[in-house]
Order: structure tokens, then sequence, then C-alpha cells
């Protein structure tokens, strides 16, 4: 993984080193440890503000090169507003924001962790030291040259001083292993297709082995006996064989059923014979944004030694237009029995993920299932690219959902289900169609879904919007976002764990 940068913690009275980093509130006052740190140039503070107009507003920062008293590069103070409004998302943004001075020839950054009342708890230290690793992160191993103007390699350490190391560095442990996953999210969807095909994805997937991870790959010869249709309807049309990686975390009590998620991984996606127009295909590449996303989330799991049974399971294909290719008019028999008929070969996730929906209900009986896939751009129509998708038939799964999004960022907003969208599905010739109208495509593409998870509570996420090319933030400036690693680790830290 691409993270060059390291965070540690050390106490307020570490020296500060390289580029120092501060806090103050919208009165720009500082907290006592960080007047002491700064000792003269802490009156500097109040003047430079007044020169470029800075007011201490959340996220606003102020730069000040070089100030006198102080052995250090250069002070940035970052404002937070009111203290009393502080959520865990804000620690987050400063943390990213400090990264965001890191440039090469920047060999250190120290942040002292205090607001104006006084010294930070560990949680929000450590919400600073995730801000910084994932704001840090960068995806360039491709990049034999440099152009002028783009930042080079960053190697910089950065100490956080907290008056508490034990209780931040406690706080950052289970911390640390999820941001490992976001990052293996990333890297996952970064990749270009012709590296990340779905043997390889799958290759890559059993690394999670040596976390303790039980990985089954399936090949086509198993799916085909377990009556995959839909998926392999999908992959026949590549040179690429398709895969299915069925991951198992047994952290929980012997013989409790465990929660699941499931990943849609379309390596790339021309269309199929109903072929995409050629502007922004290459975007195609992280069609697999869910199953990268399952990966990440599997690996922060058993990194941290969860206390639940868990399944990852996520199927892999490239959808293409070669002469073996399925076509509009097909029918395919899916694991489950239904029969699909194909409308649109470019509605394509929601075939791969039918399979292995019915797979993972019918073997493992789980509490629950989330899935996520980049499924539909109806929902960027709807929701744009801030909200992914919710859509679920368990209330309690959908609130708890929504509660976790809003704690750490990852926000969702539930859309409705209803029979009277399954009218659009319904076909004259199999038991369903793959694709409806126009009109509502996020919803019959759930109402879909919802056919194979029989009575099991079932969120299904859609991340068109989230997981590749969204608006980069304080937190991500990559072009895979790694989205929904942190959102589904809260769900399984906060309900789930015994």
């Amino acid at each position: 993984m691409s993270d060059a940068v390291k965070v540690g913690f050390v106490p307020y009275s570490a020296v500060p080193r390289g580029i120092l980093v501060v806090f103050c509130d919208d009165a720009l006052k500082l907290g006592p440890a960080t007047r002491k740190a700064l000792g003269g140039a802490a009156d500097l503070v109040k003047r430079a503000a007044t020169t470029s107009q800075f007011k201490g507003k959340s996220g606003s920062a102020l730069d000040i090169l070089a100030p006198e008293g102080i052995k250090i590069q250069s002070l940035i103070v970052i404002g937070t507003g009111k203290v009393s409004d502080l959520k865990e998302r804000d620690f987050l943004k400063f943390g990213g924001i400090a990264a965001g001075k890191l440039h090469p020839g920047i060999e250190a950054l120290t942040i002292i962790a205090e607001s104006p009342g006084g010294a930070m708890k560990g949680e929000s230290a450590a919400a600073i030291a995730v801000g910084v690793r994932l704001r840090a992160y960068k995806f360039d191993r491709y990049k034999t040259k440099k152009k002028d103007g783009e930042d080079g390699a960053l190697r910089a350490d950065v100490s956080i001083a907290v008056d508490d190391l034990a209780a931040a560095r406690k706080a950052f442990a289970p911390s640390a292993h999820t941001v490992d996953g976001v990052i293996m999210a990333r890297e996952l969807v970064n990749e270009p297709p012709n590296v990340l095909f779905p043997v390889e994805f799958a290759r890559r997937a059993t690394r999670l082995r040596k976390l303790g991870v039980d990985v089954e790959v399936l090949d086509v010869k198993a799916m085909t006996k377990l009556g995959m249709g839909a998926l392999l309807g999908v992959a026949q049309g590549s040179t690429q064989p398709g895969r299915a990686v069925i991951m198992r975390w047994n952290g929980g009590k012997r013989g409790d059923r465990p929660v699941a998620f499931i990943g849609k991984g379309v390596c790339f996606d021309t269309g199929g014979i109903s072929i995409k127009g050629a502007a922004n295909m290459e975007d195609m590449k992280g069609d697999m944004g869910g199953a990268a996303c399952v990966v990440g989330l599997m690996h922060a799991l058993a990194a941290r030694k969860a206390k639940v049974n868990a399944v990852g399971a996520i199927g892999l294909v490239e959808n293409m237009p070669d002469g073996n290719a399925q076509r509009p008019g097909d029918i395919v028999t899916s694991m489950s029995g239904q029969t699909i008929e194909i409308i649109n070969t470019d509605a394509e996730g929601r075939l791969v993920l039918a399979d292995v929906l019915w797979y993972v209900t019918k073997k493992f009986n789980p509490k629950f299932m989330v899935d996520l896939a980049t499924l539909t751009g109806a929902i960027m129509v709807a929701l744009g690219t801030e909200y992914a998708g919710l859509f679920s038939n368990n209330d309690e799964l959908a609130e708890r959902l929504v509660k976790v999004g809003l704690e750490t960022g990852e926000r969702v907003w539930r859309m409705p289900l209803g029979p009277e969208y399954d009218k659009q599905i319904d076909s004259q010739f199999a038991d369903m169609k793959n694709t409806g109208t126009r009109n509502g495509g996020s919803i019959t593409a759930a109402q879909f879904l919802q056919r194979f998870v029989d009575n099991t509570p079932w969120a299904h996420l859609d991340i068109a919007g989230t997981a590749m090319g969204a608006p980069k933030t304080e937190i991500n400036q990559s072009w895979g976002s790694g989205y929904g690693v942190r959102l589904l680790e809260r769900l399984v830290a906060e309900y789930y764990e015994r």
C-alpha cells in the first residue's frame, strides 16, 4: 500500500519539528500547551490573522512562514470554529487539512492536539491521525516522470502531540487498521484494468489469509456447478474468466450467524453488446468499487480482530462485446432458479450480484446482508456525488446505516422500494427483465436485487457517485475514494460485535 507518511503520537513537551500545526477557535484563542510551545510566536497569530482576515472559522487555515522565536519551518493555524459544535468528522477534516500542507522537501510535521479549551480527547487525536493518513495517500506508481508543478513523493513523519499518550494510541489502534482497509480499497479501484482483471483481483483477495481470513475462490467450473448463470452470462464475452471470492472472518462465537457484505466487481465494463459511448469509458475500470470496499472491510475487521463472524463475497467479471458475449434477448437462469431476460447487457452488475446474494443467503443464513455496487448512473442524477443511495427491506438496518453514515461522513440517503416498481421489470418471456424504463432506474435495479435476498434483512448501497471520481475532499485526493469501508466498519463495531 502507498502510505509513505508515518503518523505517531508524542507528549506535549516534545520539541516541534518541521511544520507546526496548531488550533484556534473563532475568537482566535489558543490553548495553554499551544501557547507554551509557541512562546513569543504566539503573539504573531492575532497580528497575522488581522492581516489575512483569518477569523478561525472551522477548516480555515492561516500560514505563517518561519515565525521568529521558534525553530520551525512554518506555523499553520487551523480554525475550529465554535469548540462546542465540533464532531468526530471535524477532527478527520483537520487532520486532512494539516496533511495537505505537506509537500516534497518537508520531512516532519507536528500537530498539537489541543483546542482552546484544553487537551483533545484520545478519540479526537486519533481522528486527526486518520485524517492525515487518508489525505496523504497518493496513487502514482505508474508515473516514471513528473511534470513541472506535480508533487513528488511524500516522505514525512507526522507527530501528533497529545496530553495522554496511552489514550491516543489506544483510540488509534483499531482506526489504523480501518485506514489500511480504505487504502487497500483505493489501490484496487485505482489500478488499470489490464493489471487488475478478475483472476488477479481474486489473487489479491487471497492475501487476507495472512490475517486469518478463510478465502475461497470459485472458478468458472465451480460456478457452473452451482448454477450461477447470471454471473457467468456477463463474464462469457471476455477472454478473462470470471471469479467469485468468498471471505470468512470468524471472530465471534462459534455458531453465531455472520454478518455479510457483498460487492459488485466488474473489473472493466464496456457495456457488452449494448456498448457504452467512448467518452469517459476509461472510468469503467472503477466498476468494481463495491468489491474493493468489501476486501478493504474484511482486512479492517480481521486486522483489528473484530469480535464478529463476517462474510465478504465478491463477484468478479469483465463485461466485453466479444462474439461469445450474451445478447439482448438472451434468457439466463440464475442460481436461485429464477430466469432473467437480458434487455440491456450494460445492466450487468445486478446480474453478478444476483447470484452472489443468493449464494450467501442460502449458504450462510446471515443476520443481515449489505451489498455495495457502482450500479446506476440514475443514482447520481438523484443524489449527485455526496450521498450513496440506500435501499433496504429492513428499517432497523437502514436507520443504523444512516446514523453511522453521518458519524463517518460516508453519508447515505434512503430511497424507496415498492411492489409498484416491479411492473417495470416483469418479463413476458422470463421471470423478470434485467432492466426497466429510464424512469426510476436506480429503484428498479434495487427491486431486481431484492428478488435474490429471500427474507434476509438486506440493504443495497448504490455507490456509483461516491466510489470513484467523486469530488476531492479534505481527507481524499484520490480518484478511487475507498467509500464504504469506514461506514461498514463502524456499523459492525457499534451494533454487531459481542
